[in-house]
C-alpha cells in the first residue's frame, strides 16, 4: 500500500537530508513534475484554446497568462465604463425625445469588432439589420448576447474578421450603423 501512496503523490516531498530512499524521492519528484506539467498544459489551453497552440516554456506561459489576466481586467473595466456611458446617454435621449432611439458603440479589437446596441424592445428588426451590416463588411458574427432592462434591450455583438490580415474597418461599420439607426 505504501507504493500506491508514493505513486499517486499522497506523501509530502521529503526534506533535504532526510533518510528516505532515493527511489522514493525520484518517484515523488516525477509525480510533482507530471502534476506541474499537467497544470501548465491546462493553463496553455485556457490562454490559447486553438488546437495548434504554440509550445511555450513555463516562464513564458506564466508571463502570457499574467498578461492575459491583466488584459481581461482592463476589458471588464472598459465594458463597465461603456455600460455607464450607454445608460446615461439613453436616459438623456429618453428625456429629450420622450422615447429612446437606438444607441450603439463600435469597438475595434485586433481583427474583431464589438458592437454594443441598445434599443427599445418594440424595434424587433434592429438586431437583424445590424447583423446584416456586419456580414456586408466581411465580419461574420461569432456570438451575440442580449439582456432586457425595462423596455430596452441591450445587445452585444462580437464579430471576427474573415481574414485577420485585412481586418475590419470599424469606421465603415460605425457609419453604416449610424445611418441604420437614424431612421427615416
Amino acid at each position: 500500500m505504501e507504493g500506491f501512496h508514493l505513486l499517486f503523490g499522497k506523501e509530502k516531498m521529503p526534506r533535504r537530508g532526510s533518510k528516505v530512499p532515493t527511489l522514493t524521492r525520484n518517484v515523488l519528484e516525477r509525480n510533482r513534475r507530471m502534476f506541474t506539467k499537467d497544470l501548465l498544459s491546462k493553463l496553455a489551453s485556457l490562454i490559447n484554446p486553438t488546437p495548434r497552440a504554440p509550445k511555450w516554456k513555463s516562464l513564458d506561459l506564466l508571463d502570457q497568462a499574467t498578461a492575459h489576466v491583466k488584459q481581461l481586467e482592463q476589458r471588464v473595466e472598459m465594458l463597465k465604463q461603456r455600460k455607464q456611458l450607454l445608460e446615461s446617454s439613453t436616459d438623456e435621449t429618453a428625456g429629450m425625445r420622450g422615447s429612446m432611439s437606438t444607441v450603439f458603440t463600435v469597438t475595434e479589437l485586433d481583427s474583431a469588432v464589438e458592437v454594443c446596441l441598445i434599443s427599445r424592445s418594440n424595434d424587433k428588426f434592429i438586431l437583424t439589420r445590424a447583423l446584416d451590416v456586419l456580414e456586408e463588411e466581411a465580419a461574420p458574427v461569432v456570438f451575440v448576447s442580449y439582456s432586457r432592462a425595462g423596455d430596452r434591450i441591450h445587445y452585444i455583438i462580437y464579430s471576427q474578421a474573415v481574414c485577420s490580415r485585412i481586418g475590419i474597418d470599424s469606421s465603415r461599420v460605425h457609419g453604416k450603423l449610424k445611418r441604420l439607426t437614424a431612421g427615416p
